[in-house]
């Protein structure tokens, strides 16, 4: 999918509740637009880049999308910012995504 994109990492966008991964849109807001339009919360999802050459270490799963800045949700940067709310998404990425 990176390789489409002419990019190093693909665009992701999570849905912790429904436990949904959607991936290869060129704009995490595609993605998020997507899930919302079949039911999803805004409060659920959140933006993640993968590294599909970093497959199998920390820095696979990046947390940097412009619709995790939600300050009135608490989260005020482009990042996760509760490392629950990570751990969470790591998991739902390694049920989904194998080698």
């Amino acid at each position: 999918m990176s390789e489409n994109m002419y990019n190093p990492l693909v665009k992701a966008v999570v849905d912790v509740r429904r436990r949904i991964l959607v991936v290869d849109a060129e704009m995490h807001a595609d993605e998020e637009a997507f899930l919302l339009e079949g039911g999803s919360a805004q409060s659920d999802l959140w933006g993640i880049n993968l590294w599909p050459e970093e497959y199998g270490t920390e820095d696979f799963v990046e947390f940097d999308s412009m619709i995790n800045l939600r300050p009135r949700d608490g989260n005020r940067s482009r990042s996760v910012d509760d490392t629950g709310t990570q751990a969470l998404i790591r998991q739902i990425v390694a049920e989904k995504i194998h080698a």
